[in-house]
């Protein structure tokens, strides 16, 4: 290696370390500014977050002033609304119990129509599902027994007209001492006898429930024991029927029985007597009514006791073989707080109770307990002694609706 070639691989090492030395000053404020940038960067999102962050902290106040804010309504209004207040305070809340029912024909007010006579059927007058009131015909019958009868009554009737006449003819001439006393107690004997053979024979036709008086001595009618509608038919003109065929059945729907089960360990709560509520099942319809009986024994195998209420059934809405759920007071207890049931209404899924104050109403969750049909026990989220709405608190409700979608636009 001579001298020029040393040179040159020297000058190459001195440019590489100064090469060097060159990297390492411009690596070093570099580096000092990437150590910083992620703090810098975090100020950055601390700086930027905090007015997030207070934004939200407003929205959360604001949102709940606007669940503290009044549904502004004048006295005018709340009148024209039918509001009307009513103050927090104790009340009487009955004790219930809850048990299903099915609603059945009232079965002292409903009858099975038979014949009691063989015959052949000659008219009917009654259709299925027609009001018929008491004593109104609904079939006409031909029977050779009803003839029978009426012949035996007829045949009576004539040995008692002959009877009397004989007895008064004997008892004048006895008077008259013209015959014997024997002859006048024969007579007096005979007409006794013939009268009861003619009570005997009228009595027959009443039994089978015919009539001693009509054209045809054969004719059956029948007609419908009391006002009420034919609920069952089984009978048609020209068949033959049988003295024990239900041909008919009618029944008076303006009271009607709710049926209920009642479990052996709930018996004490069910008496005679007792106040009860039946709310149908398949539409909005109650009706109030008494507890009327209670059974004595328990099913086999339901180990239930039946027991029933008679319902008013004016308009007939409540049809036999409805179900319904019945209501019954089993005692009273007092509570320190309660509203009116109207009260309560769902604000938020939540119970509410629409609270007066001066600019208007304002929601108010509360905790409810115990309840009947007329009050529900408040046990937090209100005091006593507070006005409320206690009537028309829906309108209440739609207008605080109405503010919620105002606010969200």
């Amino acid at each position: 290696m001579n001298k020029k070639q040393k040179t040159a691989i020297l000058a190459i090492v001195v440019v590489t370390a100064l090469l060097g030395a060159l990297i390492l000053v411009l690596d070093r404020p570099q580096s000092s500014g990437n150590e910083a940038e992620p703090s810098e960067t975090h100020a950055t999102a601390e700086t930027a977050n905090r007015p997030q962050d207070s934004n939200a902290h407003e929205g959360e106040a604001g949102h709940r002033a606007d669940e503290e804010k009044p549904i502004v309504l004048n006295e005018a209004q709340i009148a024209q609304a039918g509001i009307k207040l009513a103050t927090s305070g104790p009340a009487t809340i009955a004790s219930t119990i809850q048990l299903p029912a099915e609603i059945k024909f009232n079965q002292d007010r409903t009858a099975h129509i038979v014949p009691r006579v063989t015959g052949i059927v000659e008219s009917v007058s009654a259709d299925l599902g027609q009001q018929v009131k008491k004593g109104q015909l609904l079939a006409t019958i031909s029977s050779t027994v009803v003839s029978d009868l009426r012949s035996d009554l007829l045949n009576a009737e004539e040995r008692l007209a002959l009877a009397r006449a004989t007895y008064k003819r004997e008892r004048q001439l006895w008077e008259e001492k013209i015959s014997a006393q024997q002859d006048y107690l024969q007579a007096q004997q005979a007409l006794r006898e013939a009268e009861i053979a003619a009570r005997n024979a009228r009595q027959k036709l009443t039994a089978i429930g015919a009539s001693a008086n009509t054209g045809a001595l054969n004719r059956f009618e029948l007609r419908a024991p009391f006002d009420g509608m034919v609920v069952e038919k089984h009978i048609s003109q020209g068949e033959s029927v049988r003295e024990d065929l239900n041909v008919f059945t009618v029944s008076d729907l303006s009271t009607v029985w709710a049926e209920i089960s009642v479990p052996a360990h709930q018996l004490d709560a069910v008496r005679v007597g007792e106040s009860a509520v039946v709310r149908a099942t398949s539409f909005d319809s109650e009706a109030k009514g008494r507890v009327s009986y209670v059974g004595a024994l328990l099913g086999e195998q339901t180990r239930t006791a039946t027991a029933r209420i008679v319902l008013p059934n004016p308009k007939g809405a409540w049809r036999p073989g409805l179900f319904a759920n019945v209501e019954i007071a089993s005692g009273e207890f007092e509570v320190p707080l309660a509203v009116l049931s109207d009260a309560i209404q769902s604000v938020e899924e939540k119970p509410t109770v629409f609270v007066r104050v001066p600019q208007g109403f304002i929601p108010v969750h509360v905790e409810t307990g115990r309840s009947d049909v007329h009050y529900v026990e408040i046990v937090e989220g209100l005091q006593q002694g507070v006005s409320y709405a206690a009537t028309g608190s829906f309108v209440l409700k739609a207008e605080q609706g109405k503010n919620d979608v105002e606010h969200e636009h």
